[in-house]
């Protein structure tokens, strides 16, 4: 009896290990994957492009929104949907800000990392984002806003074409660093404006890192957006009906 009760706990063990792996909304290395596919892999024609149908928000954030609708769902039914989602998908306890069952708004915070990593004359960059999400919930319908304003830069002064390695301190850790960190003299954390940098200013010293930020961050937009419509429509699972 004590082995079925083993071999059953550690069946459940691999079912988590496996809805952690499928929860992430996506790695950076997919997510690169998935732009190139439905943008190509030139990065500052894709971000010119898509430069032409964004416009920055009133506050120059790059934002975007959609509603989905959910016919004959009510209101508790998409809350308790989405907050399953949610809480399933975001494994960091800070993200998830706000979570209003009344109100019907959920908002989330939650960085990616390392979405660029480009090598320059003299510095390396890497680039992480960390988007707001905005989910408001109403009978029969949802509006997700997706919100974007700088981009977070982990900057190597030695990691460049031209730059003197610094092997004993060189490291990227998770492309952000405390700020009391001082133990690498190469590194500096620094937050770009969306809004100051290609594709939206022409004439930029960061132009090509910026170029596939920007198609990351759009491509990243979109994945939210499917992710959560398939969660309204399927279910975390596939097979969350009230039927059972």
């Amino acid at each position: 009896m004590r082995v079925k009760v083993l071999w059953a706990f550690a069946a459940i063990l691999m079912f988590c290990g496996t809805m952690n792996v499928r929860a992430q909304v996506m790695k950076a290395s997919d997510l690169e994957k998935y732009a190139k596919e439905k943008y190509g892999d030139k990065w500052l024609d894709a971000a010119a492009n898509l430069a032409r149908n964004l416009t920055l928000d009133k506050n120059e954030s790059l934002t975007y929104q959609e509603v989905i609708e959910a016919p004959g769902k009510t209101k508790q039914q998409l809350y308790v949907a989405l907050n399953y989602w949610a809480t399933a998908t975001f494994k960091d306890k800070q993200a998830i800000t706000l979570n209003d069952k009344e109100a019907g708004c959920i908002i989330i915070s939650s960085t990616i990392q390392k979405i660029v990593e480009h090598i320059g004359t003299v510095s390396k960059y890497t680039v992480s984002i960390t988007p707001v999400i905005k989910i408001d919930i109403k009978e029969g319908k949802v509006r997700v806003t997706y919100t974007v304003q700088n981009y977070d830069i982990l900057k190597d002064i030695s990691g460049g074409w031209l730059g003197v390695p610094d092997e004993k301190n060189k490291s990227f850790g998770d492309g952000k660093r405390k700020a009391d960190d001082k133990t690498n003299a190469m590194l500096y954390d620094e937050q770009w404006e969306i809004a100051k940098h290609y594709p939206f200013v022409e004439k930029d010293a960061q132009k090509r890192t910026c170029a596939k930020a920007l198609v990351m961050t759009h491509a990243y937009s979109n994945a939210i957006m499917d992710k959560v419509e398939e969660a309204l429509k399927n279910g975390m699972v596939g097979n969350d009906d009230e039927d059972w």
